[in-house]
């Protein structure tokens, strides 16, 4: 099982190259006909290996012996829509069904598993070197309290001398920002309009290579304005933030003759031109490559020797108790794209908090000190893997009407020693796709039953009726 199909042909041809024959693929870009051959003959035990997204896991195997989860920590692997579950711990529960091993792969385990592990639930097998024996990469922040870059620009100058150094040794250099498009958020200069999604309570995001404003919850757009719809003045609209269409631009003003490749999983061309330009870069064929999280996970660049982490802070600058683990973990696979084939290579995270002890334990290359510091944390405040948590996203069409129906079961919650209930708020997504959303969190000890717990709450509740819905997600793992 992989985290992202676009890393499916990467892997594929590795495993062809190892083992002779390729796996069968298995993921939501194949059309209706292969799906039903590849399902047809793994029903049949003809295929003896598959490849693919966490809907993988539902094959009809004739057999099945072994599951590998790569990056088992990558939140892809939790769906969050529909029927909610994490793939990640339904192939452990497959494979204790069925008595064979499963295979949990990442340099930088989630904390469940970390925990797991160390308690002797799992037993872990730790690599101690790169492949090759290639050295990791030299990590270091650039403070960007002290070196800023220049106005309207978001490269630090430390940062635009590295790439220069690179790209002049005839190196590759990755720059990564985990924001789409060109800017987050436009607004008038006149009478500061901002540009909301009519059906989401988020900005529109531009997407200056489309001409577009566009909504990442709802997929809404309009053609970017001329002039302010509010006040009607022309020319005043400005970008706000950057995005790696942004980063992209400034690049190309200060590297003209560089080759420059951006990665985006909303990229024109969809799967096919992706792996096309991740076959390029492996090539040779770019000299700057700029991209969001699509670049961390897994590929292998030989001629990558700098790494440079536009805005390390991103992630940890919200509610989510994961924030500090999966910033660690973000931070940690994109700068592990560098120096893959044992050439020198460097690391820079543009920060304004070096002193954080996520920034702290990266620099210093102690993985230990940030687990054991983080584990502590969740065991003080009994969260997951130490207590247990469960969400309730009430949503309807009418605002008063969702947040009525968000109480009635919160007063319906029975009471309990072991289990509390928090909210209902309102999400920090209010509105997406039309519906107004409020949720209730459902917080126990490790012991406790959450599931009969919310099982209670929705039998004493009143029913849905109308627009109103109720969805249920055990171990949430997006507080959107």
């Amino acid at each position: 099982m992989l985290p992202e199909i676009a890393l499916t042909q990467q892997f594929l041809d590795r495993f062809h190259s190892r083992f002779g024959s390729k796996p069968a693929e298995w993921h939501s870009d194949l059309s209706p006909k292969a799906r039903e051959r590849v399902w047809r003959q793994v029903a049949e035990g003809t295929v003896k290996i598959v490849a693919g997204a966490r809907s993988a896991l539902f094959l009809p195997f004739h057999d099945l012996g072994l599951i590998v989860v790569d990056e088992e920590h990558d939140p892809a692997y939790k769906q969050e829509d529909r029927v909610f579950y994490n793939a990640r711990d339904m192939a452990v529960v497959r494979g204790h069904i069925g008595g064979f091993p499963v295979v949990l792969a990442s340099a930088t385990p989630s904390i469940e598993s970390q925990v797991n592990a160390d308690q002797g639930r799992y037993k872990r097998i730790k690599l101690y070197s790169r492949y090759a024996d290639a050295a990791l990469p030299t990590l270091k922040t650039i403070d960007m309290r002290r070196s800023p870059p220049p106005p309207g620009r978001f490269l630090s100058p430390a940062l635009s001398e590295e790439i220069g150094k690179t790209i002049a040794r005839k190196e590759q250099a990755l720059l990564f920002l985990n924001r789409r498009g060109y800017a987050p958020l436009t607004l008038c200069r006149v009478c500061g309009h901002r540009f909301q999604c009519p059906s989401c309570s988020s900005w529109l995001v531009e997407h200056r290579f489309r001409g577009q404003l566009m909504c990442h919850q709802c997929g809404y757009h309009e053609p970017v304005p001329e002039a302010c719809p509010e006040c009607g003045t022309l020319d005043h609209l400005v970008a706000c933030g950057p995005g790696v269409e942004r980063i992209a631009e400034e690049t190309e003003a200060l590297f003209p003759d560089a080759r420059i490749i951006v990665l985006s999983s909303d990229m024109s061309g969809g799967v096919k031109r992706l792996r096309l330009e991740l076959e390029a870069i492996e090539k040779g064929d770019a000299d700057i490559v700029i991209g969001t999280q699509l670049v961390a996970k897994g590929h292998n660049f030989p001629n990558m020797t700098l790494v440079g982490v536009v805005d390390a802070d991103l992630g940890l600058a919200n509610g989510d108790p994961r924030a500090a683990e999966r910033t660690f973990q973000l931070l940690n696979q994109v700068t592990g794209r560098a120096g893959r084939t044992g050439k020198k290579s460097l690391g820079l995270l543009q920060t304004y908090q070096p002193e954080h002890p996520v920034m702290q334990a990266i620099i210093g290359g102690d993985a230990e000190a940030f687990y054991t510091r983080e584990i502590e944390d969740r065991e003080r405040n009994a969260l997951p893997p130490f207590g247990r948590l469960g969400a309730l996203i009430i949503s309807g069409e009418n605002r008063i009407e969702a947040e009525n129906h968000a109480r009635a079961l919160r007063r319906a919650a029975p009471f309990s020693s072991e289990i509390s209930v928090m909210g209902p708020a309102e999400a920090p997504l209010g509105l997406v796709r039309g519906r107004y959303r409020f949720r209730l969190l459902v917080h126990g000890t490790k012991r406790a039953d959450i599931q009969s717990y919310i099982k209670a709450i929705l039998s004493n509740g009143p029913k849905t009726k109308g627009s109103l819905r109720v969805q249920v997600d055990i171990d949430p793992q997006s507080f959107l």
